[in-house]
């Protein structure tokens, strides 16, 4: 497995999806030493918090209402994507606040969806240690394979021509966007080496970005206090 910061600083955004939204930024953020597992009294307690403070942020109104969410939809529309059919992460995130709240799936993945709906941004956590290479954000061509379930069934689907995926070497990691991730990469109870991808768009700051990656990292020491994270902003906006 590469080096953490050599790793990083391989990893890419395509011109074309610079020129699709030249506002687009990335905070890279991985982290070495993590300990997967069930949730648990951590993780739970970042949980509630950001329950609480997404709520707040709503105030009533609808996920899509918010600025930050609306430029993810507009960001959908502009590579043909059907923002109301395939939702942004953090959009899929808040609406099922209400009336359950955040679903409760292992304390890695609860740690960084706490860190999404507080802060307003789609973020994804992958598993490191089963990439092919580094992270790129490109236009697919259509033909690059994207392992995935489909009636308890693995399958392996393809993404549509233009449409905006994280890749590394053996394939899609992450379809439109933030929309839906492989099971290839995904985090288990098992995973020890990870990448965070923190999704940027304006009106959301570079400040704004590197607040939700301190509080990331707040919660990933909390869970492993050993860990080792870096960090690496990405994209034609970086300023």
């Amino acid at each position: 497995m590469p080096d953490a910061q050599e790793w990083l600083a391989a990893a890419t955004v395509d011109d074309a999806v610079a020129a699709l939204r030249p506002d687009y930024r990335v905070l890279l953020l991985t982290a070495d030493g993590l300990q997967g597992g069930p949730g648990d009294a951590t993780s739970e307690r970042f949980l509630a918090t950001a329950e609480a403070t997404a709520r707040e942020r709503l105030d009533g109104r609808r996920p899509e209402d918010l600025p930050e969410l609306a430029a993810w939809r507009e960001a959908y529309r502009a590579f043909g994507a059907k923002p109301q059919r395939t939702r942004p992460s953090v959009e899929a995130l808040l609406r099922r606040l209400e009336p359950d709240g955040l679903p409760r799936i292992d304390r890695i993945t609860d740690v960084y969806n706490a860190v999404s709906v507080a802060h307003l941004l789609p973020l994804g956590g992958e598993d490191r240690a089963a990439y092919a290479g580094p992270p790129r954000l490109v236009r697919a061509d259509g033909t690059e394979p994207f392992d995935t379930t489909a009636g308890g069934e693995t399958v392996v689907e393809h993404p549509d021509p233009g449409e905006v995926v994280w890749r590394d070497d053996a394939g899609v990691t992450c379809r439109r966007w933030n929309w839906r991730q492989c099971t290839r990469t995904r985090i288990t109870h098992d995973t020890t080496r990870a990448v965070f991808l923190l999704d940027v768009l304006d009106p959301l700051t570079d400040d704004d970005a590197t607040a939700a990656a301190d509080a990331l990292t707040e919660g990933l020491l909390a869970l492993g206090p050993g860990a080792v994270v870096h960090r690496r902003l990405v994209g034609s906006g970086s300023r």
